[in-house]
């Protein structure tokens, strides 16, 4: 039998394969090479006989994590917060999508799309700064502003976690409707308008064809993007929740997730045992939910599952 010819790598997939190596080379050095530190959730750590010579204590680092009842309430938060984010993040998204595409005319478009990604654009420092200048207790906007001039006594947001879970869920999308309404817009544009044409023949008013038009042909990307989000379910935004809600004590209950707990354990405590078993906890159950979703979506829809 003669061996078949090896295919030669054309000038063109070489280019591809050169514009991917900076993201591969990240995505190694990133995400792969910090694996071979597993181990370190498995040892007692003495910074006198450092890292590999610290003695191993089994699944002591976990015993304690789960015996101090910080895994129930940084699981619950994260898992809850991200939830509520994945639904308004489709929804606003696909929304405002949906309002741009109907109603700004191609010239107003560009402006609108820029408006709209200004929250991604800027930093979550930034952001930050300017939840506290809206927040802060005495020389707060909403304070002296608002609630003072009305004859309300004036709120110290930051001891008073009641607020916490509605402040953060709006500046959570306030930040992000940018990007998602653009990748939605970037899939209503790019669906055929004769397809809107026959409906309106067919007498179909606006609201009919986006629910029988546009919705149905947004699905693969609703489904998608929920499935990359639900990827990253068992991760937080930092910013958010760490330089937000300026690091108060007070708030811990309502702001503390894995990420800022691993923090935390490190900067504060010193803990790097418990802080690796954390991370670890954090990927091992972040892992299996995204397998468990998208064996979901394969028997519900098979051709929009990720794998």
């Amino acid at each position: 039998m003669t061996q078949k010819k090896r295919k030669k790598i054309t000038k063109k997939e070489l280019a591809l394969l050169a514009m991917m190596l900076p993201g591969g080379i990240y995505l190694i050095i990133n995400n792969y090479i910090p694996m071979a530190g597993i181990f370190i959730a498995f040892k007692n750590i003495n910074f006198a006989k450092g890292v590999f010579g610290s003695p191993w204590n089994g699944l002591k680092n976990f015993k304690f994590l789960f015996s101090t009842g910080d895994a129930a309430m940084i699981t619950r938060n994260t898992l809850l917060y991200n939830l509520v984010f994945i639904i308004l993040n489709m929804v606003v998204g696909v929304t405002l999508a949906i309002l741009l595409n109907e109603i700004v005319n191609a010239l107003l478009k560009k402006f609108f799309q820029t408006v709209l990604l200004m929250p991604q654009i800027i930093s979550m420092v930034i952001v930050s700064y300017l939840a506290y200048a809206f927040l802060a207790g005495d020389a707060g906007f909403i304070n002296n502003a608002i609630l003072k001039p009305l004859g309300f006594t004036a709120v110290n947001w930051y001891s008073e976690k009641k607020y916490w879970p509605f402040i953060l869920v709006f500046i959570h999308v306030w930040k992000t409707m940018g990007y998602s309404t653009l990748l939605y817009l970037a899939s209503v544009v790019g669906i055929d308008a004769s397809l809107y044409d026959a409906a309106s023949v067919d007498g179909a008013s606006r609201l009919q064809q986006i629910r029988y038009i546009t919705l149905p042909l947004l699905r693969p990307t609703m489904i998608t993007m929920s499935l990359l989000m639900i990827g990253r379910i068992f991760y937080s935004d930092f910013g958010l929740f760490f330089q937000v809600p300026m690091n108060s004590g007070a708030l811990y209950s309502v702001t503390q997730t894995i990420d800022t707990y691993v923090y935390r354990g490190l900067m504060s405590l010193g803990n790097i045992g418990m802080s690796a078993a954390a991370a670890f906890y954090q990927s091992i159950v972040g892992f299996c939910i995204v397998l468990i979703s998208n064996g979901i979506v394969r028997k519900i829809d098979k051709d929009n599952a990720l794998f």
